[in-house]
């Protein structure tokens, strides 16, 4: 087996296996090429005539023109974030229906990640293989958004693919959007594969946004780019017309800007699907932002996953003094000298390239034809696809995760994978730290910070090695929270709970979101070389 570049990563796998995606635009220089959408925005407005033409009613209405505003003057051009690729045509008339509600969220504001259907905009996954897939659906988790008040602003960029594609990718990048840039340094990656999700959220771009993880797809960019990002149990949140990777690793969730505003927005995309079994058998709260002022910390007791923090100094400098703010809320710190058994990596690999092969199938198969003969209908038409348009799709790194899973086909070794895999990471790791150390919750820092974008090179993962892994493998929760910056550069924090605890581990991030005493950094939306002069 190809031994991979990260140990915790992005829309995917893990130490022996993380596959990122991302890809190519018009075959420019790679600067002019990162930065030049293959299409344009859809449903571009000038917010400033909008305002003249129609006067806001609401705070609501208030807070979505601002944030349109903010997406018209950072989101496009040569030094853009490329966060958003679409906007919702009809967000501003949403915004003034749901605003009138008395609902749980009132006309706030979201944009979505571009693997998740909703019915006004296309759902493209970043690649232009999907760029005409008009489902005119939306996802059961984008109708209780709806159903809650919540507003759908547009779709974020993404990793093509959600960061499946290749081994050799640069998180951030889609064909569709072009590479996604960091706002605390627009020279810096974003992470993926929810980078345009990450990047909008600490852009002021919304009130919050929808990511998707398989493995470390939400936390990552959320500890980037300085937001807040929650991993749910796989089964709060409906998958359904969702562009699969694994139905065993696959989950939603939110990003915002506190740990508050990720509770509340959990509650309004939770629920169960009959389409979904995963979300039956799911034991979710009815109010996730229910109790998180009033919890305190006092007495809890907190495993610190020391071999997981890496070998960087200022990156342990910070995690230190994040420590010493949950002692001082109250918190007992027990220390845990623990090594994982990377045998779940590659048993998460054989499960993530089986089920990629059979799921996108079987969600290419119930999209709506949207061109003769062109629909593809499998993982080996998105394979031939870019073989057929490899200049723009392919200019920057391969496909080779793809074609290792149109390889995957031995169900037997598939299922031993996944029973192995999902014990060693659950019962055998998080059940078994948690009991044996007697302790609530674990904590980590979720990676180090941001590195330079280089199409050409790909991703560089530094000393921060975190622990989301067996979180993301088991399915179960985890939080990421800001904990402050190295050089004006976002780091967070992890916090980790059993299965279907998902309430707690966000009671545990906001208790330490008011203990903590680090200055967090505000985006400067330039290169991190001119910020720092």
């Amino acid at each position: 087996m190809t031994t991979h570049r990260s140990p915790f990563f992005a829309a995917s796998l893990s130490a022996s296996a993380i596959a990122l995606a991302a890809l190519t635009s018009p075959a420019l220089s790679q600067d002019s090429a990162a930065n030049t959408p293959s299409t344009p925005m859809v449903g571009k407005i000038n917010p400033a005539n909008a305002a003249q033409s129609s006067r806001p009613q609401s705070e609501a209405e208030v807070m979505a023109m601002d944030a349109v505003r903010r997406i018209e003057q950072y989101n496009s051009g040569p030094d853009g974030l490329n966060a958003v690729i679409a906007l919702n045509p009809n967000w501003q008339q949403d915004t003034r229906n749901a605003a009138q509600t008395r609902t749980l969220l009132r006309g706030r504001t979201v944009l979505v990640k571009d693997n998740i259907e909703t019915r006004e905009l296309p759902t493209t996954a970043g690649s232009l293989a999907l760029k005409d897939n008009m489902t005119g659906r939306d996802a059961p988790l984008i109708a209780n958004l709806r159903r809650n008040g919540g507003v759908m602003l547009g779709k974020a960029n993404l990793s093509e693919w959600a960061n499946i594609r290749s081994n050799n990718s640069t998180s951030g990048w889609s064909a569709i959007g072009g590479l996604t840039r960091n706002p605390h340094a627009i020279d810096r990656n974003s992470c993926g594969s929810s980078s345009g999700s990450g990047s909008a959220v600490a852009a002021g771009f919304a009130w919050g946004a929808i990511g998707t993880e398989t493995n470390g797809s939400i936390t990552c960019p959320a500890a980037i780019n300085g937001v807040v990002g929650f991993k749910p149990s796989v089964g709060v949140v409906s998958r359904t017309h969702v562009v699969p990777i694994s139905s065993t690793q696959d989950t939603a969730g939110p990003m915002t800007k506190t740990v508050a505003d990720a509770a509340l927005l959990l509650t309004a995309i939770a629920g169960a699907d009959p389409a979904d079994s995963a979300t039956l058998s799911a034991k979710r709260s009815t109010n996730y932002a229910a109790g998180l002022d009033e919890y305190s910390l006092e007495g809890v007791r907190i495993g610190v996953m020391r071999n997981q923090i890496g070998n960087r100094a200022d990156v342990t400098e910070l995690f230190e003094q994040s420590l010493a703010d949950l002692e001082r809320a109250g918190a007992i710190l027990v220390d845990i000298d623990f090594e994982i058994d990377t045998q779940m990596f590659n048993d998460s690999f054989t499960v993530l390239m089986f089920e990629l092969r059979d799921e996108m199938g079987k969600y290419l198969s119930s999209i709506p034809a949207f061109a003769e003969g062109k629909t593809p209908r499998s993982l080996a038409d998105l394979i031939a696809f870019n073989e057929a348009n490899a200049e723009t799709e392919m200019r920057w790194f391969d496909q080779s995760t793809f074609e290792t899973a149109e390889n995957t086909k031995d169900r037997e070794a598939y299922e031993k994978a996944r029973k192995n895999a999902v014990r060693i990471a659950g019962e055998e790791t998080l059940d078994v730290l948690l009991a044996d150390n007697d302790v609530e919750f674990l904590v980590s820092p979720t990676r180090g910070p941001s590195w330079v974008s280089d199409l050409i090179v790909g991703d560089n993962f530094n000393g921060s090695i975190g622990f989301g892994s067996p979180a993301a493998i088991a399915g179960y929760p985890h939080l990421t929270v800001p904990m402050g910056a190295i050089e004006g550069l976002p780091v967070g924090i992890s916090f980790f709970g059993a299965k279907w605890e998902d309430h707690a581990v966000l009671k545990a991030g906001a208790a330490y979101e008011r203990a903590r005493s680090a200055a967090l950094p505000t985006p400067s939306f330039k290169r991190w070389s001119e910020d720092r002069e």
